[in-house]
């Protein structure tokens, strides 16, 4: 069977659609697809519970120029925590040297949950921001950054 130059062309053009479509699919929080050293340290944090997505964000830039200095925010949207409180969030990352980048632990008088700080990136990768709850739900939030200047390379 023969094909039209207008449909090979359709064609081509429909290829990226379903690539990217994937991509979007697989950056989901479905921490048993998650592999390696990344979904371990996931299911380290929430005890092989699977997190939920929402309720945390993680606010970082998706296209880093200098791996070597990341700013980063976490933040929880406290109206949707009621009336739970939370106890901790960890951040985490899929292709550092160390996949644990840092846990926050917060007091049950902690009045906000709310943590900055800058982070070193070895690479383009995912980073997820997960909270613990006191009613021991595990809520998440993924960005995939894509890292021009990478840092954290060991030789």
């Amino acid at each position: 069977m023969t094909s039209s130059r207008r449909q090979v062309i359709l064609g081509a053009g429909a290829l990226p659609l379903v690539l990217t479509a994937g991509r979007v699919l697989a950056t989901g929080t479905d921490t048993q697809a998650a592999s390696g050293a990344y979904g371990e340290a996931i299911l380290r944090f929430t005890a092989g519970v699977q997190p939920r997505l929402g309720k945390i964000r993680l606010e970082i830039a998706t296209l880093i120029d200098n791996g070597n200095t990341v700013p980063v925010e976490v933040s929880i949207d406290e109206d949707a925590l009621a009336p739970a409180r939370i106890e901790a969030i960890a951040l985490v990352n899929e292709r550092n040297p160390q996949p644990e980048v840092a846990v926050f632990h917060f007091g049950a008088d902690a009045r906000s949950a709310w943590v900055s700080t800058r982070i070193r990136l070895a690479t383009s990768q995912k980073l997820m921001a997960i909270a613990r709850l006191s009613d021991q739900s595990f809520w998440s939030h993924e960005v995939e950054v894509i890292v021009t200047l990478a840092a954290c390379i060991e030789p």
